[in-house]
């Protein structure tokens, strides 16, 4: 008997995506399955916040609740790590709640914030201000507030961009264990293909924009049958080599 595809969450469609006058990405054709996890991958500058930002668009627009780790974090420095954390459920709260809970949190949210920390190794940093962090924490921080949303579906911008192999792995392992669905953008190849089902590789072709230049299962692939998304650096690898 024939399994049916599921349904897709999203299927964008557009002839391009872009800022203003700007074309970043052209041609787009991409659905988003439930249960995927998929990879975004590319040199800087070749698209995937862009893409990133319109997959959460178009979910928005569906009313798909989507956990959101942007690449720039958007954490409030003066803040405890505490109320950054609980900052991603202030829609979730009236008024008078958050503003109490600046003031004086209540034990169980405290409580709640700090389960969600203890895997993270941030528990014992949850009075301390973001702005006295290292760059490693403060993407931890940010990765549990979009954690502590508490949606099925995840979308991240180089959300391990500041540690190191190993811990980017816990990372990935601890975001996919709590989201059914993930789109992450990364420059890691190798993690890309051990935590991910599918990877989507952007860059500029002939014309000079961005396109899709591949999209595939992540089953059977090596690093290097991602290198070409990256010709920059293999340029550099072959002249430190000459």
């Amino acid at each position: 008997m024939t399994q049916e595809t599921p349904s897709p969450l999203l299927h964008l469609s557009q002839d391009h995506l872009g800022h203003g006058a700007e074309v970043v990405l052209r041609d787009l054709d991409i659905r988003l399955l439930p249960g995927e996890r998929i990879a975004l991958l590319g040199a800087s500058g070749a698209g995937k916040s862009t893409l990133l930002e319109a997959l959460r668009a178009a979910l928005q627009q569906r009313d798909v609740a989507a956990a959101w780790c942007p690449q720039r974090q958007g954490l409030v420095p003066q803040l405890s790590v505490y109320h950054n954390i609980f900052m991603g459920r202030l829609d979730q709260h009236s008024r008078l709640t958050n503003l109490l809970n600046l003031l004086r949190p209540k034990p169980a949210h405290w409580q709640a914030v700090a389960t969600l920390c203890e895997p993270l190794g941030i528990a014992g940093l949850m009075e301390r201000s973001v702005e006295a962090l290292s760059g490693g924490q403060r993407q931890r921080v940010a990765i549990a507030r979009a954690l502590y949303q508490g949606h099925d579906l995840f979308l991240g911008d180089e959300p391990v961009a500041s540690v190191d192999p190993h811990q980017a792995s816990q990372l990935i392992q601890l975001i996919h264990a709590r989201h059914a669905t993930s789109v992450v953008a990364l420059h890691q190849r190798e993690l890309a293909l051990t935590h991910f089902t599918r990877v989507i590789g952007l860059g500029k072709q002939a014309d000079g924009q961005g396109h899709v230049l591949l999209d595939v299962a992540t089953d059977g692939m090596t690093p290097g049958d991602l290198d070409f998304l990256y010709p920059a650096a293999a340029t550099r690898e072959s002249s430190d080599v000459s």
